[in-house]
């Protein structure tokens, strides 16, 4: 009767234990898929750089700002008058675990113009050109890797490639009605981004 009692808590806590083992297996899980991390990239107008990744899986969050200036939380009208140094970015926030930096990379790439090292598209002054913003070191390899892959593809034969690839010293959001723009006034971002000749430009880029 002993040696039953002996096997039935021999058992009782093997169960225990097992169920300890995988609920904290589950629950490691949950905390490595709750990691965040984020990207900070210029492409000229920044209602323009949020759709592309906000429709990206992995994406969690994309907000509107600048970066790369001297004046501490600049306002818009600041950026755009000049003077500040700050250019107008795409902070991403994303899940490392489902869409990785490079994949932010390739997005990026796509959806600016390389060539142009005075704006993008309509829009031109150098609040409107486009960068790299790196945050470590493993970010910049990454990206000063990407720029060569692209260099090398002899996509654009002879012609420079202008992006630059920048330190983030600060990100500065821009205000809120900057903020999910094309989602806000859908009439207006559409009418703005045709005339701007966006994606005209895009296709002769890079393809349909």
């Amino acid at each position: 009767m002993k040696s039953l009692y002996r096997y039935i808590n021999t058992v009782v806590l093997l169960g225990v234990f097992l169920s300890a083992s995988v609920g904290g297996a589950a629950m490691a899980h949950a905390q490595t898929s709750q990691r965040t991390a984020t990207a900070v990239f210029a492409g000229g107008c920044f209602w323009c750089m949020e759709p592309p990744y906000d429709a990206l899986e992995g994406v969690l969050e994309t907000t509107s700002g600048f970066a790369g200036g001297h004046v501490v939380n600049p306002t818009y009208n600041q950026v755009v008058a000049g003077g500040t140094g700050h250019l107008e970015v795409v902070r991403v926030t994303y899940d490392p675990a489902v869409v990785s930096f490079a994949r932010l990379l390739e997005v990026f790439w796509v959806n600016i113009d390389p060539l142009d090292g005075e704006g993008q598209f309509c829009d031109r002054g150098e609040h409107y050109t486009s960068a790299i913003f790196y945050g470590n070191e493993d970010e910049r390899r990454v990206a000063e890797a990407s720029r060569q892959e692209l260099i090398r593809s002899g996509r654009f034969g002879s012609q420079e490639i202008q992006t630059r690839i920048r330190p983030l010293n600060a990100f500065y959001p821009a205000e809120e009605y900057h903020q999910n723009y094309y989602q806000k006034n859908p009439i207006r971002y559409r009418f703005y981004r045709s005339s701007c000749g966006r994606d005209r430009r895009l296709r002769e880029l890079w393809g349909s």
